[in-house]
């Protein structure tokens, strides 16, 4: 006789009659029976229909049948077991697309990128890392400083100017080019045009020159004066006794300052026939400096700095750390002119003034007008 294959307990047990019989309800129709796999290598038949007994599965010569236990899906704790795998790999995959945007988007906002070194300041010419730096500021903005030779029946002066337009409109004061009959200008590169007056404003001691057949031209950054503050860090360039280019340094000294100047033609400041140096005169405070101004006076709103300025700085650029314009230097306290003083030291003492650039800004349409002359 076979033993059965049925493990004990695993059918419900049926009451007796009594008799010793066993009594169960008849066997429902069903397709015939299929394997049972209920583990690795483990296969299970249900039992025959009162058979002999010889199937695997068997319940015993002549044993009854029994329902057969429900079918088990051996496949569902695979198919269970590939759904976390699936869904981690899914989760990875869009964690690697999320932290490729999040370090792109950080490498964006840090400014961490190969490019940041060359990026440049909006505006300027001045490199990011050379911002702040007086050296970055002269190499960024010098191209744009011209000296100006204005030849005139008192003789000739040297002063300053900053182009402002490629086709070579250049701004200056007006006493640098006052009375002039012919007016010479020299780029830094040592190239050098014929310049004619475009426009003139005493009140605003401002003037607009044009050179002759001038092109492509480096420009420099007009700036808001407005935001300069006293003690802000700035750069004076221009050309002092006629050394061209020469670059000085210092403050914002005060703001608003209430300068007088002459505004007659034939003044001309800057130096003379004999190289040397009448100074450009101002008022400030009632009392005058470097000469007697005249009947014929202006007086506007300066910026004092002690960078130094010396004869031949006027027209020139004073220039903020970013590179931008701020003031056009027009007056300068001398040692050497100033009243009742016998010494023979010459030159710049610390007490700068420059017009601030937003009062030429406001001026520019009139001086391209040619009108205030």
């Amino acid at each position: 006789m076979t033993e059965s294959q049925r493990p004990s307990g695993e059918y419900p047990m049926y009451p007796s009659y009594g008799n010793g019989d066993a009594a169960y309800p008849p066997p429902p129709s069903y397709q015939p029976a299929q394997p049972i796999a209920t583990g690795p290598g483990t296969t299970v038949w249900p039992s025959g229909n009162g058979g002999s007994g010889n199937g695997s599965g068997g319940n015993g010569a002549g044993g009854p049948d029994f329902p057969p236990p429900a079918p088990q899906e051996p496949a569902a704790p695979r198919n269970r077991a590939r759904r976390p795998v699936a869904l981690l790999a899914a989760v990875a995959i869009a964690a690697a697309i999320v932290g490729g945007g999040t370090a792109t988007v950080i490498e964006q906002l840090t400014g961490n990128s190969s490019n940041s070194a060359s990026s440049v300041i909006p505006g300027t010419t001045v490199s990011q890392s050379s911002k702040g730096t007086v050296s970055g500021v002269a190499k960024a903005v010098s191209p744009m400083i011209v000296e100006i030779n204005a030849t005139s029946t008192a003789g000739e002066s040297t002063g300053s100017g900053v182009v402002i337009t490629s086709d070579g409109e250049v701004v200056t004061n007006n006493h640098v080019i006052s009375g002039a009959s012919s007016i010479k200008v020299t780029l830094s590169t040592g190239k050098t045009y014929t310049a004619d007056v475009v426009g003139t404003d005493p009140d605003k001691d401002l003037a607009l020159i044009k050179l002759r057949g001038a092109s492509g031209l480096k420009t420099a950054t007009l700036g808001d004066s407005s935001q300069v503050a006293v003690g802000d860090q700035v750069v004076a360039i221009g050309s002092p006794e006629g050394l061209t280019g020469t670059v000085t340094s210092g403050i914002v000294s005060a703001l608003d300052r209430d300068v007088t100047v002459a505004k007659e033609d034939g003044s001309g400041q800057g130096q003379n026939g004999q190289g040397g140096g009448e100074q450009w005169p101002f008022e400030f405070g009632g009392r005058q400096f470097n000469g007697d101004t005249g009947e014929s006076t202006t007086t506007y709103k300066a910026i004092q700095t002690d960078a130094s300025l010396n004869p031949g700085n006027s027209g020139g650029a004073l220039i903020n750390m970013n590179g931008e314009i701020i003031g056009i230097n027009s007056a300068m306290y001398s040692a050497s002119s100033s009243g009742g003083s016998s010494g023979s030291s010459a030159g710049s003492v610390g007490l700068g003034f420059a017009i601030p650039v937003n009062t030429l800004k406001a001026d520019l349409d009139t001086l391209r007008a040619g009108n205030g002359s």
